[in-house]
Formats: C-alpha cells, structure tokens, sequence
C-alpha cells in the first residue's frame, strides 16, 4: 500500500506519539470536579467521515464497533459540545490551528495545539473551543460503538 504525502505525516505523527497538552499533574481532579458541561450542540463544526471498517467483519471480529477516522473543522469561536468517551476512546490529531479542551477531570482548561495527539478516553468528559482566529483542523480516529447513533449532542 503506498502511503500519500498528507497520509504518510498522519501515520507518522500517531507512530511517533507526539506529546499533547495536558492536565497539570497538581490541575487534575476526581471525575466531574473539573470543567463542567457547556454546549449540548456543535456550533461552528463540520464532521466530515473519512472511512470506517467494521471491526466484526475483521480478522479481530471485535463485534459492535466501528474503527473510524473523522475530520473535523472547528471555525474561530465555536465548539465540540460537551461529550464523553466512556465506551468510545479516541485518538485526536490537531492537524492545524488550536484548541482548548474544558475536561470533567481537569481544574484548568488544557490547550491544544497543531501536531499534538491527545488521546480521549474513560472517565473523562469534555467540551472544545476554538479560541483562536483561524479554523482547527482535526482528525479523529476512535472505535465507535455500532449500538449507538450520532446525534446532535455528541461528536
């Protein structure tokens, strides 16, 4: 399989485990002290699938989930509304531009910039904003629950 230019950068970044921002250690909270919920809705967010593989039908036959990679666009001052990753952990690459992520777990929000790749996962809930003055790229790969519907109040 040959790797395009854009593709090959994208691999690299997960293989190399960039470090993204996180929570101070001494910022860190028990679950639900930290942030708290926001927006319900996107607002100012394309979510545009890229591909999904069934991971039933794979070699792994893990049933019930899809294996996906999403891009996102988050224009200057809007958001990802308020979500969770309790059975849905994900991986987010900050292809360009910021983000602030306002985290269940964290005292402080934690800023997000291009290259970085923080990993979204269980307990954590969390809400992001563009704070900055152009469009956040990002790409999303997570294993998403086959059971569960997309909907307005979740990305």
């Amino acid at each position: 399989m040959k790797l395009t230019i854009p593709a090959a950068v994208l691999a690299a970044a997960f293989c190399l485990n960039a470090l993204a921002g996180e929570c101070p250690a001494d910022k860190m909270t028990p679950d639900g002290a930290g942030q708290k919920p926001y927006p319900t809705a996107p607002q100012g967010v394309t979510d545009r699938l890229l591909a999904s593989n069934d991971l039933s039908q794979d070699s792994i036959a893990l049933k019930g989930r899809l294996f996906r990679t999403r891009e996102l666009v988050v224009a200057p001052g809007w958001v990802v509304p308020w979500h969770d990753h309790g059975d849905r952990p994900a991986m987010i690459y900050i292809v360009s531009g910021h983000v602030t992520e306002y985290a269940s777990t964290c005292a402080v929000p934690i800023q997000h910039k291009a290259g970085e790749v923080p990993a979204e996962k269980a307990p954590t809930m969390h809400w992001w904003k563009n704070n900055g003055k152009v469009k956040a790229a990002i790409i999303s790969v997570d294993l998403f629950p086959t059971e569960m519907k997309m909907d307005d109040h979740m990305m």
